[in-house]
């Protein structure tokens, strides 16, 4: 069901640097899909619960709640809502001069889309713009303010420099971003395909890319670092096996005790008992 969806190309059509489009949100239903087709103008939607993928090209992503899409112009696109846990999603159409020297600054190409949300700027711009709406007086300033904040806050979530400041190229800023993922979410039932999908790639290219730079692929890195941060709750002696295990992203505690003991050769217990002495 679409439960808003205004016009505003009157308001903007003398200002050809940044003219929002339109605006909307949905809750889908069960398989819902566009496409695949091609629009004239750049498209954002904002993930807010359930799940559904996006295609583009040879590249399939699955996107879940936090996370975003872009289509850009003349781009075909296709994308579909979960048949179990459909999305729902917001999103916002606009064009002008200053979008494609913006995307420049970020991570972002036709190839690799989907970027996560700023979570203090990008789930709340349907509220911004249907509240914004409301004012009649400065109601095209508004919307110019929340659009150049939505840029901004694009940049500085995947700029494009940040490889350049610190002496990476993209694929090792890639690499980097992957790890800082892993570091955050390690305590999660987190997957290589859901870190792909995170980062806008496609998960064998990301794999490789990783194993290249590290010399292990993404999940033996994250299982030994979970194993790592086991050992140190180990150590402090004040939790149980079960505890540990779910606090570094297992469920079951007995496939955590199997994948330790084949990691470190020795059960969670003993290593804890050792530690002690």
């Amino acid at each position: 069901m679409v439960i808003f969806k205004y016009n505003t190309e009157r308001p903007f059509r003398d200002d050809p640097d940044l003219c929002l489009k339109y605006w909307g949100k949905e809750d889908c239903a069960p398989g819902h899909s566009v496409g695949p087709g091609v629009r004239d103008l750049y498209k954002v939607h904002f993930v807010h619960k359930g799940k559904g993928i996006v295609r583009v090209g040879d590249h399939t992503y699955t996107l879940s709640p936090g996370q975003a899409f872009l289509i850009y112009p003349h781009i075909v696109t296709y994308y579909e809502a979960d048949r179990q846990q459909p999305w729902t999603y917001s999103w916002i159409a606009f064009y002008g001069a200053d979008v494609a020297p913006t995307l420049s600054r970020t991570l972002l190409s036709p190839e690799h889309p989907v970027f996560p949300m700023d979570m203090k700027v990008m789930p709340g711009m349907y509220d911004q713009l249907t509240e914004a709406l409301q004012r009649e007086g400065n109601r095209d300033l508004r919307f110019k303010a929340i659009m150049y904040d939505f840029l901004s806050a694009l940049v500085e979530t995947i700029p494009a420099n940040a490889a350049g400041r610190t002496g990476l190229n993209k694929r090792d800023a890639y690499v980097h971003q992957s790890i800082e993922y892993l570091h955050a979410h390690y305590s999660e039932d987190i997957t290589v395909r859901q870190l792909a999908s995170f980062l806008g790639l496609d998960r064998k290219y990301l794999s490789a890319i990783f194993k290249a730079a590290i010399g292990m692929p993404p999940q033996q890195y994250l299982l030994n670092y979970r194993l790592q941060k086991a050992c140190e709750l180990l150590e402090k002696d004040c939790y149980t096996i079960g505890e540990v295990a779910r606090s570094v992203g297992y469920q079951d505690a007995l496939l955590f005790s199997r994948m330790f003991k084949k990691v470190k050769g020795v059960s969670p217990k003993s290593y804890r008992d050792k530690s002690d002495k």
